[in-house]
């Protein structure tokens, strides 16, 4: 029996959008959901809560049995809730280990999906066979919000390098449908491994958006910075230059190349243009790449005088890079790794398309942000740092 032939229509469609192994890092939290679940079916089957009086009362707790359950996911330690005077065992561990693939999916759905709540409602009772209330989503949501909040209010360190960068999510606010901002701040640490040092929504990205943002990772402990990798929108710019005056910057290429073509004065120069842009940034020195600029800044005054303009005014602010141990050049000279890690994001929520309020893209982009960042920081590293001084 395949996996999609075990699960209901409804949880085959949500498979489609889930890969166990982009999982990984969620089963921390998989393991205190399932013991919060558990709670939940013991209290439904003694009819009533801990310590309740109630006349309904089918028997009593009686404390826990300690249970090791292996899922692909890895280890899960669990606490069997026990019963004294009613038989009882929690449907979500049945043979078969209905678990790992019910409970996985469930905790996937609800909140790396970012469902409503009447949607976890009908999602948990098809998978593990129990009536939630939206009191109890609540507090399997709270178990969730725990870890996400130590986990944006870690302490951080020594951080070389820093892309920053936002995208939009569309969000119901006040009765109509408006943009979140979703601020993100990558950073290499001195070990040359990546980590995700915060996300930020809120309904603008003004300035007062990126300042809050940029002045809670130095309240966090970030220092030790070299450069910071962004694009120019203008309220990052403002911040960037008010919270971090003395760190050099870098304006990412990538979009500067983007940006160079919308200055061609026809469809047919636009790939010399290009091509112009990338071999003044593929110099072998910052000296070579400033002799390149003078260059192409003249040869189009006539032909492309705007593009010629723009590019006397602009781009010497994309060759910071040149500063830096060469070997990094390319990694930090535009940034993919923030635009990677939208992209990432965008994939995991295009599910929920419309989210029903702030708190629950935060949870969202919290869940997917908390779990790549375990994988980076315990993976591979993705730049190296021996000798190498700014």
């Amino acid at each position: 029996m395949t996996s999609n032939q075990f699960f209901s229509p409804l949880i085959a469609e949500a498979l489609e959008e889930l890969n166990f192994k982009d999982m990984e890092g969620l089963c921390p939290t998989l393991q205190k959901l399932l013991n919060e679940l558990m709670l939940i079916q013991r209290e439904q089957a003694l009819r009533a809560a801990p310590y309740e009086r109630s006349e309904q009362r089918q028997g009593y707790a009686n404390g826990f049995k300690d249970k090791m359950l292996q899922t692909r996911l890895g280890k899960l330690d669990l606490q069997v809730p026990q019963t004294r005077d009613v038989p009882f065992y929690p449907s979500c561990l049945e043979k078969g280990q209905r678990s790992e693939r019910a409970l996985a999916l469930a905790v996937a759905e609800m909140y790396v999906n970012g469902v409503s709540t009447r949607r976890v409602k009908r999602i948990t009772e098809e998978l593990c066979g129990l009536e939630i209330s939206s009191t109890q989503v609540s507090r399997l949501s709270k178990i969730l919000d725990e870890e996400l909040e130590k986990f944006r209010n870690r302490e951080l360190g020594i951080i070389r390098y820093v892309y920053l960068d936002a995208r939009y999510e569309k969000v119901r606010e006040s009765g109509s449908v408006k943009s979140l901002a979703v601020l993100t701040a990558i950073g290499v640490n001195e070990d040359g491994h990546r980590e995700i040092l915060g996300v930020s929504c809120s309904l603008s990205e003004a300035e007062v958006h990126w300042r809050k943002f940029l002045e809670d990772l130095l309240s966090r402990g970030l220092k030790g910075m070299w450069l910071i990798i962004s694009d120019d929108h203008p309220g990052l710019k403002k911040a960037r230059q008010a919270v971090l005056p003395g760190i050099q910057w870098q304006r990412c290429l990538f979009h500067m190349a983007q940006n160079a073509i919308h200055y061609s004065p026809s469809q047919a120069l636009r790939k010399e243009i290009s091509q112009s842009v990338r071999d003044i940034y593929q110099a072998l020195s910052e000296e070579e790449a400033k002799a390149r600029l003078k260059i192409a800044v003249l040869k189009y005054v006539e032909r492309a005088p705007r593009f010629s303009k723009w590019l006397e005014e602009n781009f010497e602010e994309g060759l910071a890079f040149y500063k830096y141990p060469r070997d990094h050049w390319k990694k930090i000279r535009t940034n993919n790794p923030a635009e990677r890690l939208n992209q990432e994001f965008k994939r995991r929520t295009r599910v929920a398309r419309l989210f029903p309020n702030i708190e629950s893209c935060e949870r969202l982009i919290g869940a997917v942000a908390m779990e790549i960042h375990e994988d980076w920081v315990s993976g591979k590293r993705y730049m190296s740092m021996e000798e190498n001084q700014a």
